[in-house]
């Protein structure tokens, strides 16, 4: 069982991992089930997908003992030898439950044809991705990645897309026109989209690709500070990773449209303080205000102050610990 190891988990209250494989799997609803028993036998929270091609994941446990025995149940569930896992930690839990859900695809392409059969298909270890982006300069470097994914960081020199979901990059790469004997690097961020996004190149008629094993994750644990520049958003509650792939400190999830943000503002509905995205601080009532709710009420009645209302995952926060002070305190 191949594992990248977090660094500075003996201080961290949550241990984190991520990972995917391309495996023809039946019986789906059976391994769901076993997994949601397993998870919660072991307090696991995080979002599993299965589908006939494979699994993808990522997945939190409080201690690291429970999120190894985890691990270790997904390989043995799966009969599969080795998985790389794409590990990291945190103060906060990244995830609020546990969700298993059966897709057609892992990662959403709308070409379930198209299936990784062999283990590498011109894989670049961090080491041999860092040599290309270093020697060579006839090089075409693409970001499949959405384009608030690129906002808040990507590699020197890469191309965004400008994608709001993966399913335009095939079209994308189609109205570029490029030469097909360029060589072209491609990257995400734990890998599993490169996996479909080689293969629809290659479907395109491009030999010369290669794709970065193990995703941006794989290469900041190896490479901080080095050619990737900014943080590394991923789609949980800590919003991004910084280049030590620790949780950011610098951006949150926009209360508007809930893409990662970092600009500070002072709701003039209920004065709370907050962050919201540049794009919505340029438009109008919302760049003044914390929340949906705060931004309807505010356009209706701007002079008149209100509470600020939780949202559900705050509310379940607090009382959480509601419920922990009181069993303190016997």
């Amino acid at each position: 069982m191949e594992s990248i190891t977090s660094k500075n988990t003996s201080i961290k209250k949550y241990y984190v991992t991520t990972f995917y494989k391309f495996v023809h799997l039946s019986e789906l609803k059976l391994i769901k089930k076993q997994i949601e028993d397993k998870a919660d036998d072991l307090t696991v929270s995080g979002l599993i997908i299965l589908g006939k091609e494979g699994i993808n994941a990522t997945v939190s446990a409080h201690s690291e003992e429970s999120l190894t025995l985890f691990k270790q149940f997904i390989l043995q569930s799966l009969g599969l030898d080795e998985l790389l896992f794409k590990d990291s930690a945190c103060d906060k839990a990244p995830f609020r439950r546990f969700k298993t859900k059966i897709r057609e695809e892992i990662v959403t392409l709308k070409t379930p044809n198209l299936f990784p059969e062999a283990k590498t298909n011109h894989h670049l270890t961090p080491q041999e991705w860092n040599r290309v982006l270093k020697e060579e300069s006839d090089v075409l470097l693409i970001d499949t990645r959405n384009w608030y994914e690129y906002k808040i960081g990507t590699f020197k020199k890469a191309i965004n897309p400008n994608t709001d979901v993966f399913t335009e990059f095939p079209k994308f790469i189609k109205e570029q026109n490029l030469k097909k004997e360029q060589k072209v690097l491609i990257f995400c961020t734990g890998g599993i989209r490169c996996e479909k996004g080689i293969l629809e190149l290659q479907e395109q008629g491009f030999d010369n690709v290669y794709q970065l094993e193990g995703g941006i994750l794989n290469y900041l644990e190896k490479f901080p500070n080095d050619q990737y520049e900014g943080e590394c958003f991923v789609f949980d509650h800590r919003v991004a990773l910084d280049q030590n792939l620790a949780p950011t400190k610098k951006y949150q999830l926009c209360p508007h449209c809930g893409q990662p943000a970092d600009v500070k503002i002072e709701c003039k509905r209920c004065d709370t303080s907050t962050l919201i995205c540049t794009d919505c601080s340029e438009k109008d009532w919302i760049k003044d205000t914390c929340s949906k709710n705060c931004s309807y009420q505010f356009e209706r009645f701007p002079d008149r102050k209100g509470k600020h209302q939780d949202l559900t995952f705050e509310i379940e926060r607090k009382q959480k610990r509601s419920d922990f002070e009181s069993v303190r305190e016997y």
